[in-house]
């Protein structure tokens, strides 16, 4: 996710607290958890070294640090899925160890991880009676009504999965939790996937549960939200802790200024003139799909100029994938002039002569889509570059050529890796992502289609990326960015557009339209077309 330094700033309701007589005085507090000097080692990383984190009850706690800073290992042995190699953990100021997932749930602490863990085809109910290892009773079934109205999250016990939206997907998640009565929720980049609506929806139910006396501890990179909701961040960089700040206290610049130890540079929007040639386009694209949970494309008309940025929005299961497949030729089309690159007709085309045309392609799904988990970073280097790089010797595979590649792209994204040698799945999924972008960008595209390009990477990574397709375009190359963060699109587009159930709206220029009204259009309403472009 990238984090909006110059966003908007969600609007987040008022709570009035219910019970706040154990949390309001002035006497020093036991702390709910407080861990004591944790370092783990992984072979040649120190991922966390003597790092001290103290949450309080009734209290929203952040935790931040760029890619790799070991936010991840830290929440890891806080909830039992990792031990500490060193260091200690005290629980309502008596130490435990905490050994198991089980023994963290025991203990009050719960934890909603960043992607769900749901069976599309089973109910709500089904879902929530297998994550608490319990019947799918009738009295079940009351109490995820019950909690679900008192808390502002309303869920049907007999919808089915698939038939949901990724923000109720997500309400699924933490009605488990609260069914639990945790003293402790841990929330792994909560906001990523929801609407701005649903974004506030979450906020008032979150501070509504600080003031009933459970803990926060809130994980993400975009600052706007923690300086709205967060009493306290700690701030990790390197593995090792580094400050413990108040975020409303701090401006964003200060707070990205810790996590990375240096000035962050923001890119700004770049205003050049915008050619008339287009390089992509799609002509009346329609898309049926046999998977079950596949979303069938409608009709989808769309220009990208040389020069240009355009943004598509959309939450999560609206056809992003799809339309990325029809773009890219992993799904071909009969009719040849569906897709266009520089006026040439691809809809037949397979994705490697695709890319000797000049398109370059990042999708969601990074290990497995993007990369292959088990090859080194040279080998999945050159799975897409040797299209458009020299990386053969008489026909074959040549290792110097693509480790050298890899090793630029290393270089050029700040990867942390160990060498370009590494299996793609020892990288953390924020330094995989800066490959991965790194890899299609330093093959100079005409025509580049990126999906999710800050997802998961930390505010230098962020800002990074957004120049360098700020770069591409203003070389002339076309540049389409499938997002769910609207902010991300509000700072580096020209134009934007949201998908909706394989529907694309209108595209509109995005200085003249607001967060909110973007946010209307992704869930498939529609916004006064004066500024329709």
């Amino acid at each position: 996710m990238v984090v909006a330094l110059n966003s908007v700033h969600w609007p987040v309701a008022t709570v009035t607290p219910l019970f706040m007589s154990s949390i309001q005085t002035d006497e020093p507090r036991t702390a709910l958890v407080a861990m004591h000097k944790i370092s783990k080692a992984y072979p040649g990383c120190l991922a966390n070294d003597a790092v001290n984190l103290m949450i309080h009850q009734g209290q929203i706690h952040a935790l931040l640090g760029e890619n790799g800073a070991g936010k991840s290992t830290l929440v890891k042995i806080l909830y039992g899925l990792l031990q500490a190699d060193s260091g200690y953990v005290e629980w309502q100021g008596a130490r435990v160890s905490i050994s198991s997932p089980a023994v963290a749930r025991e203990l009050g602490i719960a934890l909603v991880f960043q992607h769900f863990s749901l069976f599309e085809s089973l109910s709500v109910l089904e879902n929530i009676a297998l994550g608490m290892a319990v019947p799918a009773t009738q009295n079940l079934k009351q109490n995820i009504i019950d909690v679900s109205q008192r808390y502002g999250l309303p869920l049907d016990p007999d919808r089915q999965v698939y038939t949901l939206s990724v923000g109720e997907r997500q309400r699924i998640e933490i009605v488990r939790c609260l069914l639990q009565e945790p003293k402790l929720l841990i929330m792994d980049e909560p906001t990523s996937v929801l609407t701005p609506q649903e974004v506030n929806d979450l906020f008032v139910t979150l501070k509504r549960l600080a003031s009933e006396g459970v803990a926060i501890l809130y994980i993400s990179h975009k600052l706007n939200e923690i300086k709205a909701l967060c009493s306290e961040a700690t701030i990790l960089r390197g593995g090792k802790h580094v400050a413990t700040a108040d975020p409303q206290q701090r401006s964003t610049h200060e707070l990205a200024s810790l996590m990375m130890g240096d000035e962050l540079l923001i890119p700004q929007r770049q205003e050049h003139a915008i050619e008339d040639s287009v390089l992509l386009q799609l002509n009346n694209v329609s898309r049926t799909t046999s998977e079950q949970h596949g979303v069938p494309l409608h009709n989808i008309e769309l220009q990208v100029h040389a020069g240009e940025i355009v943004g598509i929005a959309g939450v999560a299961g609206n056809g992003q994938d799809e339309l990325l497949q029809v773009i890219s030729g992993e799904h071909r089309s009969s009719d040849a002039d569906s897709v266009s690159i520089n006026g040439e007709g691809v809809g037949v085309l397979a994705p490697g002569a695709r890319r000797e045309l000049g398109l370059c392609c990042v999708p969601e799904e990074r290990l497995g889509h993007a990369a292959v988990p088990s090859m080194s970073l040279v080998e999945n280097a050159f799975l897409t570059a040797h299209h458009r790089i020299p990386m053969r010797t008489a026909g074959l595979f040549s290792l110097k050529k693509s480790a050298r590649f890899a090793e630029k792209v290393i270089e050029q994204f700040n990867v942390q890796c160990n060498g370009s040698g590494a299996v793609a799945s020892s990288l953390s999924g924020g330094n995989l992502q800066k490959f991965i972008v790194g890899r299609e960008i330093e093959q100079q595209p005409l025509v580049f289609v990126v999906s999710q390009p800050t997802w998961g990477v930390d505010a230098g990574a962020a800002s990074a990326i957004h120049t360098a397709l700020q770069q591409m375009a203003s070389r002339g190359a076309a540049v389409l960015v499938i997002s769910q963060d609207i902010d991300e699109l509000m700072l580096i587009s020209h134009r934007i557009a949201a998908l909706c159930a394989g529907r694309l709206s209108n595209t509109y220029s995005t200085t003249s339209v607001s967060v909110q009204e973007v946010g209307v259009l992704m869930g498939g309403g529609s916004i006064a077309d004066g500024a329709v472009a």
